[in-house]
């Protein structure tokens, strides 16, 4: 089980119609909304919100930023 935090930066696993996202989207983990469902942040390459949804964390991969971790 992956321990996710506020600001992590992941990738969506599967695509999610219905919230008009698709897989391989990199967000930012900004809040958890409730025990493994947490609000992600998706930006465009210029920094601007193109969608905010709660995600379940099974639905999103922990990107590692730093190989030294």
């Amino acid at each position: 089980m992956v321990a996710f935090k506020q600001l992590d930066v992941v990738a969506l696993l599967r695509d999610k119609p219905d919230l008009g996202l698709r897989r391989g989207w990199v967000g930012t983990l900004l809040l958890e909304v409730s025990p493994g469902v947490w609000e992600v942040e998706f930006a465009d390459s210029q920094g601007r919100t193109v969608a905010t949804a709660p995600l379940s964390g099974a639905d999103l991969l922990q990107l590692q930023m730093d190989p030294a971790r």
